[in-house]
């Protein structure tokens, strides 16, 4: 295969579009982890409550905005003990000049990515 990003670097690279979201939405950053299978990625504080946010990368034909509800709900029992709420942000990443190919290292990509979700 000709340089196509691992699974770390497409977390990696969700993590940065997350990232800057939270940033320009006033979140303060209170952990950061990008270790893949490690959850929450992020843990933001804003208006004196605490946010866990899971970011997973998917690509082509995963739907960006779909994730697992069961998981999800594991992540939120979590968060209540913290009194925070819980947030899914999916990326969906893909080549740049066609969404369904995998994402090459030094080239363009695509980029599906509707915010943060929280879940209820």
């Amino acid at each position: 295969m000709e340089n196509q990003l691992t699974e770390q670097e497409l977390h990696n690279l969700a993590m940065n579009v997350v990232g800057k979201q939270l940033e320009d939405d006033g979140f303060e950053f209170m952990g950061v982890n990008s270790k893949l299978k490690k959850d929450p990625q992020f843990v933001v504080l804003k208006n004196k409550t605490l946010h866990f946010v899971i970011v997973r990368a998917t690509s082509y034909p995963k739907d960006a905005n779909v994730y697992d509800p069961v998981f999800m709900q594991t992540i939120k029992e979590h968060a209540l003990k913290f009194e925070a709420k819980t947030y899914y942000a999916g990326v969906g990443l893909g080549h740049g000049l066609d969404y369904a190919k995998p994402v090459i290292k030094d080239e363009d990509y695509t980029l599906v990515f509707n915010g943060i979700q929280e879940i209820e």
